[in-house]
């Protein structure tokens, strides 16, 4: 099927593991160009090498931290360099674990400048350039916890609720330049920061890091399991295409059923 994806540009923020990486190998497949940024210099430049060598597309990967406005101008500036973009993915985020009591003012700065912020900045440098070039896509990765919200981590769930409003407003902005905003809610999806998380609470008691994580997905998912971050990344690929072209404005949940609203 073809996905009428050939030779666009996509930048994926949190691009170099986990979800953010597997979109970029989706996309990759399509023959789209890849921009991915994350923190480490190391891992980013050696997975945008692997994605060139893999797929035969143009990539580069940038070492930034896109929680800061210096990270997010570093981000756009290295992108100018493909001449801007056509399809922005918001990835970039991480777990929290705290009460709302005794997390401090710093921590929801933090959180809220990487999930929120890096979004706003993001679509204010590369809107632009999607209008010049005729239109984009712009999909944000919040997370089912914006609707469905785990008691221990009050600032992911807020920051993450934030984010899926931002994506609902940004999309009523964007659509009369031809620009599609969407937001995916993922349930569980099996990251590296899952298997660390896994193997830290279980360190005392056998190390059966696998055992917990199929507990967990007993307990919350109707799948029971966890989704890989391929699947997850099948549907972020659809969303980008042509055959998405009537998706403006909405959040997916891909949950395996972990929804338990209508």
């Amino acid at each position: 099927m073809d996905l009428g994806l050939s030779r666009k540009v996509a930048v994926i923020t949190g691009g170099s593991v986990g979800i953010g990486l597997a979109v970029a190998d989706g996309l990759a497949v399509e023959g789209v160009d890849i921009v991915i940024a994350a923190r480490g210099a190391d891992r980013v430049e050696a997975e945008a090498a692997r994605l060139r060598d893999r797929h035969g597309v143009r990539t580069l990967g940038v070492a930034c931290d896109i929680g800061t406005a210096e990270g997010t101008e570093a981000l756009l500036a290295a992108t100018r360099a493909f001449g801007g973009a056509d399809i922005l993915i918001n990835n970039a985020g991480t777990g929290s674990n705290e009460t709302i009591m005794e997390a401090p003012d710093e921590k929801w700065q933090r959180y809220w400048d990487l999930h929120v912020m890096a979004a706003v900045r993001l679509a204010r440098g590369l809107v632009p350039g999607m209008r010049e070039r005729g239109g984009g896509v712009i999909l944000h990765n919040a997370s089912i916890c914006a609707a469905q919200p785990l008691w221990y981590e009050p600032i992911y769930n807020v920051t993450k609720a934030a984010l899926m409003m931002f994506s609902k407003t940004l999309a009523t902005e964007g659509v009369g330049d031809n620009i599609r905003v969407n937001c995916v809610n993922p349930g569980l999806v099996l990251t590296p920061d899952w298997i660390k998380t896994a193997k830290q609470m279980t360190e005392t008691t056998g190390g059966d890091w696998q055992a917990h994580l199929d507990g967990v997905a007993r307990e919350h998912a109707p799948i029971k399991r966890f989704a890989s971050p391929e699947e997850l990344a099948n549907f972020f690929v659809f969303l980008c295409s042509d055959r998405a072209s009537y998706s403006i404005g909405s959040t997916y949940f891909v949950d395996g059923g972990m929804l338990k609203t209508v």
